[in-house]
């Protein structure tokens, strides 16, 4: 089976260097005056075998691995006896014995790659000796009882590998799993066996994998977060301006003419979060190969995972850390920027599969990526978690009131409590200036709306019992400095 198997794999492997030499001969790379990468992968392809031949002097065949002799000697004794149903019954009951004995798989099958090769190598096994006798021997096994035998084995093989494969939780191991089915699925196809449900399998199982992949990928984009610091990245000189511009597809001609020491308005986790998306790309990519796809497929593909990476585990990621009781309102601010670099990114992310796949975007209809929707759901989620934190400090310092309600005189100027709230709210309105114009606006307006009400509720407390008229224009002067405030247009 193992030996099956290697071989399967080495015609494979020939198939796709042959292919490539003939897309260099024929396909786009034609070099008219200049034979050089003709000739190279000619030598290559040379030297490629040359060195299999020394590993490997000569291909085994079945015969050079198992003696049949025995099975020839008993069937040779019966049909001379006149008596070969009796053996033709004897053998093919024993051999579904067998064939059972062979599906089996071991209990922690799952755990590494190994076990699964050992399971597969021995079914090949089974099966290329039964088509060896159907070749060499007349009518001991037929076409149609192989047929059944392996229809049989097949629904097993299906069984068991749903069941072990869920148990996956390394996308490496799902890869690896793939990769052994394909090679188990063409050997077996190499000698007449139909293997199309065992390319079905692999559909369920890439989903599965895909499902591995967003989890692993939720760690990461958690990873980044955390250990941004929510501040533009600053850039000294035109070398660190590069390295940037080189991790994430960012345009500003205005940027460009600044001089040195410049910022980028967004933070460190927008490059990590762009590359690392990119990653996810390639390793969804790694399942579809030689699954016997059409690139629109495989493009197709990509891009619904890429997708559920996008509208479930990043927003989810960005959900939760807006919620983050640590994040302030200065983190808020640049998490909507960083939200509408990723976005305008997303176009960049289109055109990356489509030059992976070779799939023109014209040609075809291409599912798009939603990733728009999900930078709009974070933003609008960090604008109302701005609006509810503004709220909450602007209440710390109502809290700090301190008001002698009893006052025979007012003291003249503003209470401490609210010019400090003032110079708060003004500080706060500069860092808002960098937000789109109508998130700060809307800022400004609810945070007014609930200091006026907030100072409404204090004079009309009801454990209040008596107000004199000294505090009264205490109180006055107070509004007069939010008045102040408001018309100063602090946005």
């Amino acid at each position: 089976g193992e030996t099956a198997m290697k071989q399967a794999q080495q015609q494979k492997t020939f198939s796709v260097v042959l292919q490539k030499q003939n897309n260099i001969k024929f396909g786009k790379n034609v070099y008219i005056n200049d034979r050089i990468p003709e000739e190279r992968n000619e030598v290559e392809l040379k030297c490629g075998f040359e060195e299999e031949d020394e590993n490997e002097e000569e291909v085994l065949t079945v015969q050079d691995l198992v003696d049949f002799s025995p099975v020839y000697r008993c069937l040779h004794i019966h049909s001379v006896l006149g008596d070969e149903e009796t053996f033709e019954n004897y053998y093919r009951k024993q051999r579904k014995k067998q064939a059972r004995l062979v599906l089996q798989p071991q209990s922690n099958m799952h755990e590494t790659v190994d076990g699964y090769r050992r399971y597969f190598t021995q079914i090949v096994g089974f099966f290329v000796v039964e088509d060896h006798i159907l070749h060499v021997t007349q009518g001991l096994v037929t076409r149609a009882y192989t047929d059944e035998l392996w229809n049989m084995a097949l629904s097993k093989i299906i069984a068991v590998l749903r069941a072990h494969s869920s148990y996956c939780t390394d996308p490496d191991l799902v890869l690896e799993l793939k990769n052994l089915i394909v090679i188990f699925a063409d050997t077996l196809q190499g000698y007449g066996f139909p293997v199309n449900r065992l390319f079905d399998l692999l559909f369920e199982i890439r989903d599965q994998y895909n499902e591995t992949l967003l989890k692993k990928w939720a760690g990461v984009f958690r990873d980044i977060f955390e250990e941004d610091n929510y501040s533009p990245i600053p850039i000294v000189n035109e070398e660190e301006y590069k390295v940037v511009i080189s991790k994430f597809p960012f345009q500003d001609p205005d940027l460009e003419k600044q001089s040195f020491p410049k910022k980028f308005p967004m933070s460190q986790s927008v490059p990590h979060i762009y590359i690392q998306v990119k990653e996810f790309i390639y390793a969804s990519l790694k399942f579809s190969e030689s699954l016997h796809r059409s690139s629109t497929e495989i493009d197709d593909m990509l891009r619904k995972s890429t997708n559920l990476l996008l509208t479930r585990t990043l927003s989810s990621c960005l959900l939760n850390l807006i919620r983050k009781p640590h994040i302030g309102l200065t983190e808020l601010v640049q998490i909507i920027i960083n939200t509408t670099h990723l976005e305008q990114a997303c176009k960049y992310l289109e055109d990356f599969i489509t030059n992976i796949t070779n799939i023109s975007q014209e040609t075809v209809h291409t599912t798009r990526l939603y990733g728009l929707s999900t930078f709009k759901d974070a933003r609008h989620a960090a604008e109302g978690e701005i609006y509810t934190k503004l709220n909450q400090k602007i209440d710390e310092f109502v809290q700090l009131a301190d008001y002698d309600w009893t006052m025979s005189e007012p003291d003249g100027r503003a209470s401490g409590y609210l010019m400090d709230l003032i110079n708060f709210l003004r500080s706060i309105f500069q860092v808002f200036t960098h937000l789109p114009g109508k998130v700060a606006q809307t800022a400004c307006m609810s945070a007014c709306q609930h200091l006026s009400t907030s100072l409404m509720q204090m004079l009309l407390d009801s454990e209040l019992k008596q107000i004199s008229m000294g505090a009264v224009q205490q109180f006055n002067l107070d509004v007069i400095q939010c008045e102040l405030f408001a018309s100063s247009e602090p946005v």
